[in-house]
């Protein structure tokens, strides 16, 4: 089935309000954050928790298109540019695609290819002069080539220039309305040496002894959401041709469905479930497809794109570190 995006014609940006549930019990376990813990606001829904920010499901929504078994994109996604790096065994070490910063990874800015730092020929490409404006055409086409993923998600290309830098055209945030703690506990224990006597033999700080922790877990009075920003200006906007714009598109979507559809276990004690199956956009006549339809037409747009990727659509570099 052929998917129509022409019901997007009209707008900038297309947003998603996806009501989640946990998928049992009423707790769950939010991110936290170093010295500052969980991310509770007040709003006029009262005490408001940020569940999964922005930059965690950036990396969750790129987890989906990876294969851990074959270290590779998932079937549906093959062919897709990405930054393979490996090791000076040929070893696979990591991607660009699992790297939190993609094309600014460090393991992508030291690796070389063919003998040249490959950090210098992104650079080349780019037509990276610092005297000079920003050459977006070279930046984006260069982007495009060696890492699709980047162009959806943003990139800071600081390692070479700090101007080469892209906002994330797919946003992605979970929020929980009106909440309250839910304080729980516990405690390691220790049957063979289970004093606390920090002179002991034994001390807890070394392992062991019995070793009370608390915990805090949340539940909401209001609704839990997933929201999700797809920035068509800002595609659209990139120049490129119709069919590498429909791909962009058609990948942002799938990436979205293939996560509500996925594992929304975030963490342990952080398992959620969709309340509707069904998920349409927010003031606009647009539902986001199935999977099934998304990964048929996604792999057609991949046929109609090749000659935007390096050859093959992966890019093999060597860390030497």
């Amino acid at each position: 089935m052929t998917i129509d995006l022409k019901p997007l014609s009209n707008t900038s940006k297309l947003l998603f309000d996806v009501e989640l549930a946990p998928l049992q019990g009423n707790t769950f376990q939010p991110t936290g954050f170093p010295d500052l813990g969980a991310a509770t606001y007040e709003s006029k829904e009262g005490t408001c928790l940020l569940v999964e920010s922005a930059q965690s499901m950036a990396n969750r929504m790129e987890a989906v298109c990876w294969d851990e078994g074959k270290q590779d994109l998932v079937e549906d996604l093959r062919g897709l540019s990405y930054v393979k790096v490996n090791d000076k065994k040929a070893t696979f070490l990591t991607s660009s695609v699992l790297e939190a910063h993609r094309l600014n990874s460090v393991y992508i800015e030291k690796s070389k290819r063919s003998g040249a730092d490959f950090s210098k020929v992104l650079a080349e490409e780019i037509s990276w002069v610092e005297s000079r404006p920003v050459n977006r055409r070279a930046f984006v086409d260069t982007v495009m080539k060696y890492d699709i993923g980047s162009l959806v998600h943003g990139v800071f290309l600081e390692s070479i220039g700090g101007r080469l830098r892209l906002s994330r055209a797919l946003t992605a945030f979970i929020e929980a309305d009106d909440v309250r703690v839910a304080a729980s506990g516990g405690v390691k224990n220790d049957n063979v040496r289970p004093s606390k006597d920090e002179t002991s033999a034994g001390t807890a700080k070394e392992g062991f002894g019995n070793v009370p922790f608390h915990r805090d877990e949340f539940a909401a009075k209001g609704k839990i959401h997933l929201y999700a920003n797809l920035d068509l200006a800002q595609i659209r906007g990139y120049g490129l041709d119709e069919a590498a714009t429909r791909l962009l598109v058609l990948l942002s979507l799938y990436k979205l469905r293939a996560l509500l559809d996925g594992n929304l276990r975030l963490r342990t004690r952080c398992d959620f479930r969709l309340v509707n199956e069904e998920v349409g956009a927010t003031k606009l006549d647009f539902m986001l497809p199935d999977l099934g339809s998304l990964a048929v037409a996604v792999r057609a747009s991949i046929g109609s794109c090749m000659k935007h990727f390096a050859e093959g659509g992966v890019t093999v570099v060597e860390f030497a570190g």
